[in-house]
């Protein structure tokens, strides 16, 4: 709480690094409920614009070595949940 809380995600792909590699975070409280997507990333960083993380989600990956890492600025204990790195890199997935 109060410290920034770095959420480390790191990826292979089989194929080169373009400008269509997807990147998503999700987030689903701990006390259950639905998903809510909390970042984007598509050749550009995408941070929701709704909801509890509004604000709060900044991008601190490099997609050019593996990282799509996001960190989130004052961690409050009812942030706790489970988070979701996806990262689609088509062809691979």
């Amino acid at each position: 709480v109060g410290e920034q809380a770095l959420l480390k995600c790191s990826f292979k792909s089989s194929s080169p690094i373009t400008e269509n590699l997807l990147v998503d975070w999700t987030y689903r409280p701990l006390s259950g409920g639905h998903m809510e997507t909390v970042f984007h990333y598509q050749s550009i960083p995408h941070p929701t614009t709704a909801g509890k993380f509004k604000d709060r989600i900044s991008w601190v990956g490099n997609v050019a070595n593996g990282d799509a890492s996001i960190a989130i600025q004052s961690p409050e204990l009812s942030d706790n949940g489970t988070f979701i790195c996806s990262v689609k890199n088509p062809p691979d997935v």
